[in-house]
């Protein structure tokens, strides 16, 4: 039995109890929420079974060695200390990054490439060769994390973002990240139990996301590769084994996903993606401006869209733009729970809603709102008379 070891999953800002649930129900230990960032525990099995499963982690991090640095040479000492013989063969390839906040060290470039001397120095002097660095596909990534004067150094298991799931062959000009998207929908409370709809669906993500998310498919089925895949001790049958029980736990679902967009192309994309993630039985993908349609039916309706901001289309008549959407949900959409993301937080005052929840989060660098508007059937003052 593969013994344990701690764990770091990276994410977004304010999706860290959204990770930490997940980590729990996968069945992590000692789960710890930082900024960030959540740590766990778990052995080679579980770490494999992260990466394949977490739809809100960025990466998966395993920490081999940490230690004190108050100068350039302590890091240099340290890292060259380790037994990278361990992880490396003297021929293989490697690549290092660095994350930093310290006095000293400044430069993560030059925090990475003193890093490398010291693993590189060290494999000179006990084999006679070294490795050669790879920074697209290296056999160890290594992260170093220099906070103060405490340096973490870990092995990246992921290897490229876990965002890049690899079902997306096509993407329009401003794309949602697949992990902000996956979170958003888990935020908005969306279970799976009723229609779903993203009326300016773009290149299909949050539809991609949604349909994951209700039929419980993990993320990264699709992947080409992971770090780990390269690592002396990758397992290939345990990794078969970890897919194998994952896919087992997918469920049925019995209502419908939609999608609209008033761009052929962006139509046109959004169901290659969608047919290329396996999941064209579960989402309908229609050529629609959303201002021209009204909701079908009594049922309810769980919406989560990302609408432009703004700030890439400079033609946007924005006052315009975000009064439509307003009008189009109060008039055409009752019976439905409304979510929408934006940056442009002067924006969402020209809907002319009051939204019931407003949380503060990020795309990309962009500070943004996801916001939420319930549209009952008809007035808010009989919904609670009822």
């Amino acid at each position: 039995m593969d013994s344990n070891f701690k764990m770091v999953a990276k994410t977004l800002f304010g999706f860290e109890d959204i990770l930490a649930k997940e980590l729990t129900q996968l069945g992590a230990m000692h789960v710890e929420k930082g900024v960030r960032n959540v740590s766990f525990v778990g052995d080679k099995g579980f770490m494999y079974k992260a990466n394949i499963g977490l739809r809100t982690a960025i990466k998966i991090l395993k920490p081999i060695e940490s230690f004190r640095v108050v100068k350039e040479q302590d890091l240099y000492n340290y890292v060259k200390r380790i037994k990278w013989e361990d992880y490396l063969k003297p021929d293989g390839t490697l690549a290092v990054d660095a994350t930093i906040h310290h006095s000293v060290f400044t430069h993560s470039k030059y925090t990475a490439l003193k890093t490398k001397d010291a693993i590189v120095d060290r494999f000179r002097e006990i084999s006679g060769t070294r490795p050669n660095i790879d920074l697209r596909f290296p056999d160890l990534k290594i992260n170093v994390h220099i906070d103060r004067q405490r340096c973490t150094i870990s092995l990246d298991t992921s290897g490229e973002s876990l965002h890049r799931r690899g079902y997306k062959t096509a993407t329009n000009i401003a794309p949602i990240n697949e992990v902000l998207a996956a979170g958003l929908i888990v935020m908005s409370g969306w279970d799976g139990q009723s229609d779903f709809m993203d009326p300016m669906c773009g290149s299909g993500t949050i539809l991609a996301e949604a349909a994951m998310i209700a039929c419980n498919i993990p993320p990264n089925l699709m992947r080409k590769e992971f770090a780990f895949e390269r690592w002396q001790d990758w397992d290939v049958d345990l990794f078969e084994k970890i897919e194998e029980s994952l896919l087992k736990k997918t469920r049925d679902f019995h209502y419908r996903i939609i999608g609209f967009d008033k761009s052929p192309s962006a139509v046109r994309k959004a169901k290659d993606n969608i047919k290329n993630a396996h999941l064209d039985e579960f989402v309908t993908i229609k050529h629609e401006d959303f201002f021209k349609t009204q909701k079908a039916g009594d049922e309810k309706l769980h919406m989560v869209f990302n609408p432009p901001y703004g700030e890439r289309l400079e033609n946007l008549n924005v006052e315009e733009f975000y009064a439509n959407i307003g009008s189009t949900l109060k008039h055409g959409y009752p019976n439905t729970n409304a979510w929408l993301i934006t940056s442009n937080i002067e924006a969402l005052k020209f809907i002319g809603l009051r939204p019931s929840r407003k949380i503060k989060v990020f795309n990309a660098k962009l500070e943004s709102r996801f916001v939420k508007y319930e549209m009952y059937e008809g007035s808010r003052k009989a919904k609670k008379q009822s």
